[in-house]
């Protein structure tokens, strides 16, 4: 519609002023809510043109509209934008242009495709996902289908952080305390296994600080001399230095936390194009360091760290290697992304990571941009808000954190009491049940998450998130469903559409509204790839499944009499579905069938 008007604007501009306008010069967007109209032109551009006020330039593009375009039924001025109004037949016609096209809301991918890399997930191997992952995880994957459907060439990337002092921390408490346990023989899953020993390493650790402290250290020193911490740094240099024993328990227990991680990205429903880890990547950073150290552009200080200084951007001084030569995390950052460089040779590469790691960042691209990688400039932080429970913030450190597979099964058991107590799964078998609730489980869970701007902090609360009504995904799960009854009784007793002609039906101002959303899709998905925010995927779908629902109690579709307005229900309805369907795909949300 957008199109239809812009050609007519132009030829108003051709046939008014005797100019072929620019393009860029035709700023036309939705009319806003408050204001009578569909698109709006903004008048201002074009009085270079005209040589008139706003407003009699809008006035004289309004009525050579009106009088020249048939889909134009009116217009009003506001100021210097010209609200125009699309006659009521034009959008039964949109209606058949649209359902016409085989991948709505779809840009193919061309060879001259932007290539972004998107980075989500990254764990660390010493415990398990939590619900701070699983928002992390729901951000990034969403953003590479919904990138990737504007038309961008996407790879989904994830680095493991399998190496470093947290690590050892875990694989210094399995020594000291497990007496040979492993996950096989206590049946546990093997990142929660590992995870508590974790959880170990720091309740031992904190009664030897305080220890420390009451002989008469600082707390400080005593931090740094607690036997925990001292044993953990010495497994870091011996993991380093190759030491054969420390390797060979390093991979063990690293084996054991993959295999845990495995089961949870399959039951959230998310994968990665490639996996990189830190174990390797940190070399290629070291070796970044010490050759920028070597060209003069690092500081390498007394005790032998080495540091870059950033006070010219407004920064300050960052370390880069400890003084004793191991890595520090952004070492094996800088390796990463050189190797995903020279990998991909993205046009953008998008970190997935949460808010308190913007300075991280920061640093990173200008460390990079430093050493001469101009690349770097295409690197970006999407930087989004905690993931909190109601009663506070999570705790690794003390295992009080929501468990990512407790959560997925919490969520499952709840669609299924909510299914159960509102008779929604009659004649289902078991399997069939169990599936549905899955789903709508996962997807109360995804819709939840990611309906909120990514920028924001926000309160995950199960029981809000799977309610069948209001701005829930069980509640768009369901009108999909409805959607999909309807045809499917449509198809039982033999009632065919599609091939129609609309060009003399009139729809009715609720039917107009419906077309109208289904018509904001495309754009839609392109702004939501421009802003990185599923939650413009997220509301918008509310919105549509919420005007289905108002036009399905408002109007018969299989009892409309008029065959023809029959048809065109049902068509719109198949519409509805289709971009129901495809948008909680964009969250990575599955549309049930039944419900």
């Amino acid at each position: 519609m957008e199109n239809l008007l812009r050609k007519g604007v132009t030829e108003a501009i051709r046939s008014l002023y005797n100019v072929s306008v620019n393009d860029d010069l035709l700023q036309i967007q939705k009319t806003r809510k408050e204001f009578t109209g569909d698109l709006t032109l903004v008048a201002f551009p074009l009085t270079r043109i005209s040589h008139k006020s706003p407003e009699l330039t809008a006035k004289d593009i309004g009525e050579f509209l009106t009088q020249h375009v048939e889909a134009v039924s009116g217009f009003n001025v506001i100021k210097g934008f010209l609200n125009v109004i699309i006659s009521s037949g034009e959008w039964a016609k949109q209606l058949k242009i649209i359902s016409e096209q085989k991948e709505y809301g779809s840009v193919s991918t061309g060879p001259d495709a932007s290539v972004i890399v998107i980075e989500y997930s990254s764990p660390n191997t010493n415990k398990p996902l939590h619900l701070g992952h699983i928002r992390n995880n729901l951000l990034g994957y969403s953003l590479s289908r919904i990138c990737s459907t504007a038309g961008n060439k996407i790879i989904r990337t994830n680095i493991v952080n399998d190496r470093g002092i947290h690590i050892c921390k875990s694989m210094v408490a399995w020594q000291l305390y497990a007496n040979g346990a492993t996950p096989a023989s206590t049946g546990m899953k093997g990142d929660h296994f590992v995870g508590d020993y974790y959880v170990l390493f720091e309740k031992n650790y904190r009664e030897q600080s305080e220890a420390l402290v009451d002989a008469g250290s600082t707390p400080e020193e005593a931090r740094d001399n607690a036997p925990l911490m001292l044993a953990a740094r010495q497994m870091l240099l011996k993991w380093e230095a190759g030491d054969e024993e420390t390797v060979k328990l390093w991979n063990m227990m690293n084996s054991w936390v993959y295999e845990g991680f495995d089961v949870t990205y399959k039951a959230l429903g998310v994968e990665f194009d490639k996996i990189y880890y830190e174990s390797d990547t940190y070399k290629t950073g070291k070796e970044l360091v010490l050759r920028s150290l070597a060209e003069g552009q690092l500081i390498r200080k007394d005790d032998g760290s080495v540091w870059i200084d950033l006070s010219d951007d407004k920064l300050d001084q960052k370390l880069l290697l400890r003084s004793d030569g191991t890595a520090v995390y952004i070492t094996q950052d800088l390796g990463t992304a050189v190797i995903r460089y020279n990998d991909y040779h993205f046009d953008r590469h998008i970190y997935v990571v949460g808010n308190e790691q913007n300075y991280h960042f920061q640093v990173l691209a200008l460390t990079l941009l430093r050493m001469g990688y101009k690349w770097a400039a295409g690197l970006l932080h999407f930087s989004y808000g905690m993931v909190e429970l109601p009663e506070g913030r999570m705790k690794s450190r003390e295992g009080k954190v929501v468990d990512a597979d407790d959560l997925i099964d919490e969520m499952t058991a709840t669609a299924r009491t909510m299914s159960q107590e509102l008779g929604k799964l009659g004649g289902y078998s078991d399997t069939e049940k169990e599936n549905i609730c899955r789903k709508i489980g996962l997807g109360a869970l995804k819709y939840f998450i990611l309906k909120v701007d990514p920028k924001k902090n926000m309160t995950f609360n199960p029981a809000e998130s799977i309610d069948f009504n209001g701005n829930t995904g069980p509640f768009i799960q369901y009108t999909y469903a409805r959607i999909r009854s309807v045809l499917k009784k449509a198809g039982e007793t033999g009632i065919s559409f599609g091939g129609e002609n609309y060009d003399d039906l009139i729809p009715n101002p609720k039917e107009i509204n419906v077309i109208k959303l289904l018509n904001d899709f495309p754009s839609l998905v392109k702004e939501a790839a421009s802003e990185l925010s599923p939650a413009l995927i997220a509301n918008y779908l509310y919105d549509l499944a919420r005007e289905f629902n108002q036009f399905y109690h408002d109007f018969s579709i299989l009892g409309e009499e008029n065959k023809k307005v029959r048809d065109f229900r049902l068509r719109l309805s198949a519409l509805m579905g289709t971009v129901l369907e495809k948008g909680l795909w964009l969250l990575g949300i599955e549309a049930p069938e039944r419900m």
